[in-house]
């Protein structure tokens, strides 16, 4: 006995991930149903790998009735206006936007970092997850944590286009496009020149002066890890499709060397530590696109602080940053909760 599965938004980018991830992992499916805009709506897309097509439903009218889980990757609009239309009726939701992250009734979950959290999911019969950054940030962090305690994080963001959405791969594209050919080179999505260029600038700002993608790092992080942690960031974009990237600087309130943090990353699940110290023994966004991992490189001591360390650390911001770990999600409810799955 399988799963009945929503995935909403199923026609965007990481909708359709979403998508191919459960097909992968061969999530023990009874029932798949792909849901969108009314736009959409009658589309045919693949169902992953599998040689399966499902017929795009459309959202307003949607019965979310007698379905188990529901992945919500539409945006924060539609998770407020149908995330607790599904909740009520019975279809735990999990959803990628940030419309429920912080909302204490709601748990915040990655899962190689706080799957006891998923507990109280019963509340509001939704689940949050986290935000791209700070997903890949905190799988590396947590095993660092549990052995030297984390005091603080300084992190600055290498992020790709993808995570503004398909308008935002559109425009790094079509710049790159017109500059090689000599044609006007306007931006029209990003705030400035994307191609061949970083814009430190992610989401809208706040009156501190730091904008909400920095905010959301700060925050979400405290609540999957650790209250007492001080986090600060600087998030960029930067000219690459797919694959986030964070330079991370962390102080910890006991000693740690950059040996002893290697050994312990190179057991951590959901890390994949790739440190060799020489040309190419370290990992960029390129090499994680399509992978599951959270990779780790060049850690190493900083001498600045007491018990400090630098790394470096890289993931598919498609993948672990949102639809891998919105199925990771799905894979704990179902082991720990509704177990319908033989």
């Amino acid at each position: 006995m399988g799963y009945r599965m929503v995935v909403v938004g199923a026609t965007g980018n990481v909708g359709r991930e979403m998508l191919n991830i459960l097909a992968e992992r061969e999530f023990p499916l009874d029932d798949i149903a792909a849901v969108a805009s009314p736009r959409s709506t009658g589309n045919v897309i693949d169902f992953g790998d599998s040689g399966r097509e499902l017929k795009v439903q459309n959202i307003e009218h949607f019965d979310f009735t007698g379905w188990d889980m529901a992945l919500f990757a539409a945006g924060s609009e539609a998770s407020r206006a149908h995330a607790p239309r599904a909740a009520a009726a019975g279809c735990t939701v999990i959803d990628n936007s940030s419309l429920y992250r912080m909302d204490p009734d709601v748990p915040l979950i990655v899962p190689e970092v706080n799957p006891q959290a998923i507990d109280g999911y019963r509340r509001k019969n939704i689940i949050a997850n986290p935000n791209c950054s700070t997903a890949q940030m905190v799988v590396a962090l947590k095993p660092l944590h549990d052995a030297a305690g984390i005091r603080r994080v300084v992190v600055s963001t290498y992020q790709s286009v993808s995570g503004a959405g398909k308008k935002g791969m559109d425009e790094l594209f079509e710049q790159s496009r017109n500059i090689f050919v000599g044609d006007a080179n306007e931006p029209a999505f990003f705030t400035k020149q994307i191609a061949f260029n970083v814009i430190p600038h992610i989401d809208d700002f706040l009156d501190d002066g730091s904008t909400k993608e920095e905010w959301k790092m700060v925050v979400e992080t405290k609540k999957i890890l650790d209250p007492k942690i001080k986090v600060t960031a600087t998030c960029v974009r930067v000219p690459v499709f797919v694959g986030h990237s964070e330079s991370i600087n962390i102080e910890f309130e006991r000693e740690i060397s950059a040996q002893e943090a290697q050994a312990i990353l190179r057991e951590a699940p959901g890390v994949m530590l790739v440190d060799k110290r020489e040309d190419g023994g370290y990992v960029t966004p390129v090499e994680a696109v399509g992978e599951y991992a959270t990779y780790v490189s060049r850690v190493r001591d900083d001498s600045t602080v007491e018990n400090g360390l630098n790394l470096w650390c890289v993931s598919d911001n498609l993948r672990k940053g949102a639809a891998l770990n919105a199925v990771q999600i799905a894979e704990l409810l179902g082991r720990k909760h509704l177990q319908k799955a033989a």
